[in-house]
């Protein structure tokens, strides 16, 4: 598997198309999805690659920084999935629920179906990764852009704090974007999938 570059360029040195970098971030993906994340070393990276330890340190700095470049670009594949699935969507009230329900599908479905990014991730959620915080701002972000949206048009409530029901709505989905409660939630999202839309949703709606 080729694994693209660009999504975390602070994690890596030297020329930006090298292809040495592809070959660590393969092997690097190789090892972790045989052996896990926590048991390989830089070492046995070099092993696999036929490089010198040192020749995979002038390309990246840390194990955690080739971690970063596929957690990152695992990331933005959830993301791609929802920026997709919300350009085809107009009114607020329907983007957050398009919103909700895309990023959980997109994440259970890479997260739990390919267990060698499921490891990755969750050793990135757990320490908090830069790849991982970018990621939950720019979802934050996310929110809050649609509740503007939505109170601009009428179709939320003005009387609250905006930036309070922003965190408020993006804590109840924090738990799907988590890979550590993921699994757990799993049934829960199969059995009413739209439950914690219409809970949302309700509680935003304007006072008639």
């Amino acid at each position: 598997m080729t694994i693209p570059l660009s999504a975390a360029p602070e994690t890596v040195r030297g020329p930006a198309e090298h292809d040495v970098r592809t070959q660590i971030i393969e092997a690097a993906t190789a090892h972790f999805s045989h052996y896990g994340y926590d048991k390989t070393t830089v070492s046995d990276l070099a092993k696999a690659i036929g490089f010198s330890k040192a020749y995979i340190y002038k390309f990246f700095p840390s194990k955690q920084a080739i971690g970063e470049v596929i957690c990152a670009n695992c990331l933005s594949q959830i993301e791609a999935d929802v920026h997709q699935a919300l350009s085809a969507t107009a009114a607020p009230p329907e983007k957050l629920q398009v919103l909700f329900t895309v990023i959980v599908e997109s994440s259970l479905r890479l997260f739990l179906q390919d267990r060698r990014l499921y490891e990755i991730a969750v050793a990135a959620a757990t320490d908090q990764w830069p790849s991982a915080q970018a990621y939950q701002a720019r979802i934050r972000k996310q929110v809050e852009d649609i509740l503007k949206e939505g109170r601009a048009s009428g179709e939320f409530e003005t009387v609250s704090d905006l930036q309070m029901t922003s965190h408020a709505v993006y804590q109840v989905l924090a738990p799907y974007l988590n890979p550590v409660t993921l699994p757990h939630l799993k049934a829960l999202h199969a059995e009413h999938p739209q439950a914690l839309q219409q809970l949302v949703l309700r509680s935003l709606a304007p006072q008639r």
